[in-house]
């Protein structure tokens, strides 16, 4: 099997459209203090629904799509936007410690007009986040001082506000790396659907007709040729990452779905800006590391997936090096 070679696919990948603009100028970097949808359309309201407002005659919630900051335009042609849509829970995807994913059908009673969708619920603020959210908050700062505080001392409040910033950092970076995925072909991340408060509705990855969700990577043994194609399709999506000043911040195997023969990366709220961040650099290495590691255990060869060779690539398309 062939040396891999970084500078040649690149290249390749630019010829296909990837990269920076005209002029050499650079992808938008990611704002996660104050992403730009909700700069343009004010903070998100609170999650919270009255109890007493009346409920559809089969139990569901009405859509909460009119109250809540959507999703890039135009909307994908599966999406229900109606305002008459109910919301029906039908079970749990997965829970975590940091927010369980339910499975909701949205659809218009009485059509066969519907869609699933995955929506992740972060925990309130007396519950506990995220195990390490002091290095991935680095280089996120809002710009009033008493907000700071209460954040680095982990206050009720600030709790509250760190809660409210991990949903929306993932819902910016769902949606800026969604555009780029329609524009350029090389990144898959679910469609973000839509924020309301510490909740983020997202696109359902899976069997839609029988409710299944895609498998993880980590889950799955491929054969050698479709190994080789996935490491590449992964490649792809991090050149992507580090072109728009990104990187995952916690990629795994577990982070990674597989849609047919596509990967789908999914858990982005820790998404790191490489520059702003002062240890961005190490987490775009760790990265690199346990994906290549995983890769390398199941076959490919070493001077394939070589991390050192990686990262060294990205952090020139950072824009670092």
């Amino acid at each position: 099997m062939p040396v891999h070679d970084f500078d040649d696919d690149h290249a390749a990948y630019a010829r296909r459209g990837g990269g920076r603009s005209g002029g050499g100028r650079r992808a938008r970097r990611f704002d996660d203090d104050e992403p730009l949808l909700l700069k343009r359309t004010g903070p998100a309201p609170t999650a919270a629904v009255d109890p007493d407002l009346d409920r559809p005659d089969d139990g569901a919630r009405w859509s909460s799509w009119d109250q809540a900051v959507h999703g890039p335009a135009p909307h994908p042609d599966w999406l229900v936007t109606e305002l008459a849509a109910t919301d029906t829970e039908l079970g749990v995807l997965k829970t975590g410690k940091e927010a369980d994913v339910h499975l909701v059908r949205r659809g218009i009673p009485d059509t066969d007009r519907s869609c699933l969708l995955a929506v992740k619920r972060y925990r309130e603020p007396e519950h506990r986040l995220f195990h390490r959210d002091a290095g991935y908050l680095e280089g996120r700062r809002v710009r009033r001082s008493r907000e700071n505080r209460a954040m680095e001392g982990r206050t009720a409040f600030g709790r509250k506000m760190i809660a409210g910033q991990w949903a929306a950092a993932e819902f910016a970076a769902l949606s800026q790396l969604w555009e780029l995925g329609n524009k350029l072909g090389s990144i898959a991340v679910p469609y973000p659907v839509q924020l309301l408060g510490t909740e983020l509705m997202l696109e359902f990855v899976g069997d839609a007709d029988e409710g299944r969700a895609a498998p993880r990577l980590a889950a799955l043994r491929p054969d050698p040729d479709l190994l080789r194609r996935l490491w590449d399709q992964l490649v792809d999506a991090l050149v992507v990452l580090a072109r728009a000043g990104l990187a995952h911040g916690d990629l795994s195997p577990y982070n990674l779905l597989m849609h047919g023969e596509r990967l789908v990366l999914i858990d982005l709220p820790q998404v790191v800006d490489v520059v702003a961040n002062p240890t961005g650099r190490d987490f775009l290495a760790r990265d690199v590391r346990v994906v290549s590691t995983w890769f390398a255990a199941r076959g490919l060869p070493a001077d394939l997936v070589d991390p050192a060779a990686l990262t060294a690539v990205l952090l020139r398309e950072a824009g670092l090096r």
